[in-house]
């Protein structure tokens, strides 16, 4: 039986926000950092470096969306849906690297104070915070169509971006506005920030993490699934659900009990009507494995 969903379609899309992410957050990172380096701003030059992970994971996402389109073979009969969650899991590890970087040398400059921030580094600030804001609302718009577990990483990616800025905002600020003495109001919020980085990294690496170890689905999903396949005729009930992720798509187990009088077409011919039911309905699923149980 043919599927009904086209991932390569899905995955294409995925692809085309990843990249816009890639354009705009290098930009960003490139005003950030010389905003940063001519302005003494090391909360700016921190956020730089936080864009600059935005780079390079969204550069990685792209190449693992490639990837995870890929059909089926001899070795991976599931398909390479599986390449997301690595890459989700990897841009978790990137953000948790880039916070420590962060840490690391803001301790080293509130011991080594710097100069006072520049005033013009809040108007980039500003205009990065709103660009950044937009640019995660669009990728997990992306994200939430295609369930794509490591698009929706990404979008978080840019949000926590987003976050570090306002941080370095308030910590300029608060140096500006107190002058001598409140350089060091810079770098505390860069330690903020990484503190931001840091939890929004688990929020990503941990539903990556599942999914890969093929950890159960929400309740609600297999009620569903039973639901739809019970009202088929001629299923009797189910007696075993099982989904697995993979990236974008699901792939569904189902035991099924009908007359052990049918003959084993009828029974095949049940089956069929099953699987069409659930692909049609849940849009996120890409194939169904059904057992016949005679009851």
């Amino acid at each position: 039986m043919k599927n009904k969903r086209n991932p390569n379609a899905i995955s294409e899309k995925g692809l085309k926000t990843t990249l816009i992410g890639i354009v705009v957050s290098a930009l960003l990172a490139i005003v950030k950092a010389l905003g940063g380096i001519f302005g003494h701003s090391y909360a700016l030059i921190a956020d730089a470096i936080e864009s600059g992970t935005d780079v390079v994971t969204s550069g990685v996402l792209w190449v693992g969306l490639k990837w995870s389109t890929k059909p089926a073979d001899e070795n991976h009969p599931y398909g390479h849906g599986k390449a997301e969650a690595l890459v989700a899991l990897g841009i978790s590890l990137a953000l948790v690297g880039a916070a420590f970087i962060i840490i690391k040398d803001s301790i080293s400059h509130i011991q080594n104070p710097h100069k006072t921030p520049a005033p013009y580094t809040l108007i980039i600030l500003v205009v990065v915070v709103i660009t950044k804001e937009l640019l995660y609302r669009f990728v997990l718009k992306t994200g939430n169509e295609i369930q794509s577990g490591a698009v929706k990483a990404d979008a978080f990616h840019h949000r926590s971006d987003a976050i570090t800025s306002v941080a370095a905002f308030i910590g300029i600020s608060i140096a500006l506005w107190g002058g001598k003495g409140y350089e060091v109001a810079d770098d505390y919020a860069a330690l903020i920030a990484a503190a931001f980085i840091i939890y929004n990294a688990y929020g990503i690496g941990r539903p990556a993490i599942g999914e890969l170890l093929d950890e159960a689905l929400e309740p609600e999903f297999h009620k569903e699934i039973i639901l739809l396949a019970e009202q088929i005729p001629g299923v009797q009930r189910v007696e075993q659900c099982h989904a697995r992720k993979m990236g974008s798509a699901y792939h569904v187990d189902l035991h099924i009990w009908v007359d052990g009088e049918l003959s084993v077409e009828k029974g095949h011919q049940i089956a069929h009507k099953v699987k069409d039911r659930l692909i049609e309905s849940i849009s996120q699923i890409i194939d169904v494995h059904i057992h016949i149980e005679p009851g």
